[in-house]
């Protein structure tokens, strides 16, 4: 297979959101390597994570510039996920090849996602109901040692075996761990553990022969710098635009792993869209009146400006 310039944009686009939200290398790129490309899930799976080794620390670096990386934080997850990746490729070499355990993985890895996607609502709501802003930086946050190391644990598993998990499931996990944080202030932290986490995945991937170079290199050619401006942007976003589109990504990869062909799919997005749309204008409003900070501030400053007419009034007249 020679370099493919339609991985290559489509690479592009997942590594923007790779940057823009932490997830996308097992949640976006496998899927799309395997359902519109062809290459079988194993395959899929070792290029991009070999792939993920060059992504990844780029991301890293500019959330590092911009002050968005707890590495006490990092530390903890990478001594869990590392040893658990080898795990993980390792168990995918045993299965790999054999067409229904491929499938199988394929579904659990939608499960998986979908979960994810659940998880990710579950809190948001969670959030709301207890008037939970979650403004806390991240480098201020107290470290919660052993559930960090767990979710670590997990991450690695799972990304070694499916290259999914350390930006879609863990930040679902971390979010739950750290309810003062937004997806924000993970995205920089993530990035950053999984650069020794797909090391180790990637460099279980080589050993074990799984790896497609042209596939590979595509994938890096059309991501590196989609994950560049990605990132940049993510560093600046606040977490109310961050989190749904992590969850809405997370979402759609879930439901094409679960097997709903690519018409519904696209009818399912465009509906849940919709639907979005709708309760976001039911719940706001935006037609009415709004009792915002910004109204607020406006009218404080018109009580401000009577206050100082009365008074230069008052100056005349004491004047006359």
């Amino acid at each position: 297979m020679d370099l493919n310039p339609f991985i290559v944009l489509g690479s592009a686009i997942v590594g923007f959101l790779v940057g823009m939200t932490g997830a996308g290398g097992g949640a976006l790129m496998t899927p799309m390597l395997i359902l519109l490309f062809g290459v079988t899930p194993s395959t899929a799976i070792s290029s991009d994570l070999v792939a993920a080794v060059l992504m990844r620390p780029l991301g890293a670096f500019v959330h590092l510039r911009r002050g968005t990386v707890n590495l006490q934080l990092v530390g903890w997850m990478v001594l869990g996920s590392v040893p658990m990746a080898f795990l993980g490729t390792y168990l995918l070499h045993e299965v790999a090849g054999a067409h229904q355990a491929e499938k199988r993985i394929q579904q659990a890895l939608g499960a998986a996602l979908l979960l994810g996607t659940a998880a990710m609502v579950l809190r948001y709501l969670l959030d709301r109901r207890g008037g939970q802003r979650r403004t806390e930086v991240v480098h201020a946050v107290a470290t919660r040692p052993l559930p960090t190391v767990l979710i670590g644990m997990v991450g690695g598993l799972v990304v070694g075996f499916t290259s999914v998990g350390s930006g879609s499931l863990m930040i679902v996990l971390l979010l739950f761990v750290y309810p003062m944080l937004g997806a924000n202030q993970l995205v920089g932290t993530d990035l950053t553990q999984a650069v020794p986490l797909t090391a180790a995945a990637a460099a279980g991937a080589l050993a074990f022969g799984h790896v497609a170079f042209p596939v590979t290199l595509s994938v890096v050619i059309g991501s590196l710098p989609a994950v560049a401006v990605g990132s940049l942007l993510s560093s600046r976003a606040p977490d109310a635009y961050v989190r749904p589109v992590i969850t809405f990504v997370i979402f759609a990869s879930g439901l094409k792993y679960a097997g709903v062909g690519t018409t519904a799919l696209g009818w399912v997005l465009v509906g849940t869209l919709f639907a979005v749309a709708g309760g976001w204008l039911v719940v706001r409003r935006p037609w009415q009146p709004a009792s915002d900070p910004g109204e607020w501030t406006d009218g404080a400053v018109d009580r401000h400006s009577r206050v100082a007419e009365r008074g230069e009034v008052d100056t005349v007249q004491r004047a006359d």
